[in-house]
Formats: structure tokens, sequence, C-alpha cells
């Protein structure tokens, strides 16, 4: 699934970045490895979704498209970004997906959402307790939060165990699997799953991404020739159950 074609309706971009977005899909490995792992969580019966952190909107536009019965909220503290998604949104005829400025720590929703997704977020927010709390009270009773973040350790290139990499804007560099059930827990959520993420093959691809782009999207040239080919080598590792990994995927319920 070439997701993320959506942003080919992105003005900002050269006529050529558009042509590979459309022919390709959002070329962002990391993004694509996280998709496939969370995506098919996310069915039909979720009328209405919240996309807390959305930034660009691929996870908005993806489930818009395939659930039309499904409201769709993304909320986000760019405003730029949230003007450009509106705009994406209107050309590709996607009524049912909406986007508002909203911080995660000031949200006050109250049991307005059945699924809650927040996909590399939680790392970005001081007060990641309080963003927990905002997600359990935004949930109607019987509502789920799936939530992706980084792992605290990764393997480097092939072998070698670090500690995750250091992003502009992160507070932290990842959760254990221990720390972050802990909090979930805190926040009243039951856990329902929660196991690592990105095996080998999906590791070793993000890492060369990072070699070349540094996660600022550095050498734009050199990557759009070399992510056709992680992309590929990543969708093999798509159902790979490591022991440890890069990142931590958990699903949660607010309990009736």
């Amino acid at each position: 699934m070439f997701i993320g074609r959506e942003l080919c309706l992105d003005e900002s971009l050269s006529k050529l970045e558009r042509a590979y977005i459309w022919l390709l899909g959002v070329p962002i490995n990391g993004l694509r490895i996280r998709a496939r792992r969370i995506l098919p969580h996310i069915s039909g019966k979720y009328k209405s979704i919240l996309d807390a952190g959305c930034g660009p909107g691929v996870f908005s536009f993806t489930l818009a498209k395939f659930l039309p019965q499904s409201a769709i909220t993304g909320i986000d503290v760019d405003q730029n970004l949230l003007e450009r998604n509106k705009t994406i949104a209107q050309k590709s005829k996607l009524r049912n997906c909406s986007f508002i400025y909203q911080d995660i720590n000031m949200m006050s929703f109250k049991e307005q959402y059945d699924l809650v997704l927040c996909v590399d977020n939680l790392e970005h927010i001081e007060d990641d307790q309080n963003a927990l709390k905002n997600f359990y009270n935004a949930l109607q009773y019987g509502g789920d939060l799936i939530l992706h973040v980084p792992a605290y350790y990764r393997r480097w290139l092939f072998f070698r165990w670090a500690v995750n990499f250091d992003v502009d804007g992160h507070f932290r560099p990842g959760y254990t699997k221990e720390a972050l059930e802990e909090k979930i827990k805190l926040a009243g959520f039951t856990v329902k799953e929660l196991y690592y993420t990105y095996g080998w093959l999906e590791t070793v691809t993000n890492n060369i991404s990072y070699l070349i782009t540094g996660a600022r999207m550095r050498r734009k040239h050199l990557y759009a020739f070399v992510f056709p080919v992680l992309n590929i080598i990543s969708f093999l590792g798509r159902n790979s159950k490591p022991k440890r990994g890069a990142g931590v995927l958990v699903l949660a319920r607010k309990e009736s």
C-alpha cells in the first residue's frame, strides 16, 4: 500500500518531488515501517478517531480514505502543517477528515473518541504522563489507545546495541516496555498488547536512512535513490516479533 500519496498535492514541493510521491507514496522509511505495524489494528469499528500529533497528516489521510464511515480528527501545534493538511484533504475530497490546532498537553476533550492514535509523539512531550491522562479523558468508555514510541535502546548498524538516536525536539530517547507499561497503567488504561517493533531488517534499513538524512531531510537526492530498496527490504521484515527492537507498540483500552 503506497500510503501518503495525498502529499503529492502539496504545492510547496517541486513537480519532481510530487511525481515521486505519487508513484511511490511518502518516502519516509521509518513512517512506512510504523504504518505496517499500526494500520492492521485499525478497522471500521472505530467511528471517531483522534490522530494526536498528526504532523503531515499521513495517518489521518490514510484512515479517512479506507474508513469512509469514520470521522478522523488530526491535531497538532504546527499551524503551517495544519493549513496544508486542510488543503490536501479538500483536494482529495476526504470530507471525513479534519484538522485543528491543539496542544496535546492542553487537551480538554471528554469522552469524544473511540480511538486515540499517537505515533512517535510522546517522546516530544515533556509531561508525557499528563498527555496519557488526556488521551484517557478523550476516550469514550470501551475506547482504545494505539500508541507507538521509540524504544530506549536500538540495534546500531548490525549488532551493537546503544541508546536510541538523539533527535531534535525529543525530551527522551525512548522507552523500555516496562517503563511505558507503568505509565499507561498509571493513566488508567488496561494494557491489551505491548511489544517491541523494528525487527532486524527494519532496523538496518532505518539506520541506513538515518545515516543518509540525519532525520533532518539531508541528501534528499541520494535518499530518493535508495528509498525504494530500503522500503522493499523493510517490508520483508514487517511480521517479525523481535525480543528487543527500536520501537514499542501499545494497544490499551479505557475499560467501561
